[in-house]
């Protein structure tokens, strides 16, 4: 016995779940499949391999399909493992670091199809607003190396040497069961999906709780396999809504305002320069909800421009 349960939440991930669940077999007590209402056959695909299924009947989002998984596994141990993320080595140096005096989590390194590893997304710090105005800028896209950039990134992080950090990456993070029940689980008003983990990770440090890098415990990620399938401005909403929740749960409200207005002027800024590059006005579309939506906030707060 291990100790530790592996939650996998999909939504349309057939062509990836196969290798996922394959690399998984045999490193957990238990494995459980919650999948967000697929309609590429990805429940059949894992009820045909005779894993453990929780199909709900529509996408819950990230957040709740992750607590529905803690919710029936009974370990002390559970491992979020993205469907396009295959296990390369065992768990145990991740369990290992959980066990730690004060640990709430602890994440692995993340390569890259190439073998390259995932450098700037494995092991993040927590974000200031500093960072995220820089972000909805574009800023960091122009300058990456900038000093906050760098810090936000983590970039400097030696990923052969264990480390203590701030935000493991949610794609392959083990949590502690009485971690997770302490923090009330992750918060699913972060829907579908983006800034969940970030956020369980923000208020387990506020706990004082303690998250680490084991670079001993190594995935294959292929990143973003069912994202590029939503319509652009659907994406682009979800993104920064779940941007501006976490901005407007964890900052002061001046630095709130002012993050909206940062997702004003950069959504402007991206309008221009993608309507130039694509000789179309499309972008204006694509745009436009987020820019409704963080002139809302902007003017009346969260809650109203929330709604």
């Amino acid at each position: 016995m291990t100790g530790v349960g592996i939650v996998i939440v999909t939504y349309n991930s057939r062509a990836e779940i196969g290798a996922c669940l394959a690399a998984a077999a045999g490193r957990a007590d238990e494995i459980v499949v919650v999948d967000n209402g697929s309609t590429d056959g990805t429940a059949e695909e894992v009820a045909r391999r005779g894993v453990r299924l929780i199909a709900n009947a529509t996408n819950r989002g990230f957040a709740a399909a992750v607590n529905q998984g803690f919710v029936v596994l009974q370990t002390r141990f559970v491992l979020l493992l993205n469907p396009d993320a295959v296990l390369l080595t065992d768990v145990a140096p991740l369990r290992e670091a959980c066990e730690q005096p004060d640990a709430a989590g602890a994440g692995g390194r993340m390569l890259n199809p190439d073998g390259t590893p995932q450098t700037g997304f494995m092991a993040r710090s927590l974000p200031t607003p500093a960072a995220l105005i820089l972000e909805a800028l574009l800023l960091n896209r122009v300058w990456p190396n900038n000093p906050v950039n760098r810090r936000y990134r983590n970039l400097a992080l030696d990923v052969s040497a264990p480390a203590e950090v701030e935000q493991p990456a949610g794609a392959f993070l083990m949590i502690r069961r009485d971690a997770w029940e302490a923090l009330g689980g992750f918060d699913e008003e972060f829907h579908p999906l983006w800034f969940e983990d970030v956020d369980f990770c923000k208020r387990a440090i506020d706990r004082g709780y303690r998250m680490y890098f084991v670079p001993n415990a190594v995935v294959k990620h292929t990143g973003g396999h069912s994202i590029p399938r939503l319509p652009v401005e659907t994406r682009l909403f979800y993104w920064y809504r779940s941007l501006l929740r976490y901005t407007a749960k964890h900052f002061r409200p001046l630095s709130f305002r002012a993050m909206c207005l940062a997702v004003v002027t950069g959504s402007l800024l991206r309008v221009a320069a993608e309507s130039i590059r694509r000789r179309s006005l499309k972008p204006m579309a694509e745009y436009g909800k987020v820019v409704r939506f963080a002139g809302r906030c902007l003017y009346s707060g969260w809650e109203t421009g929330s709604l």
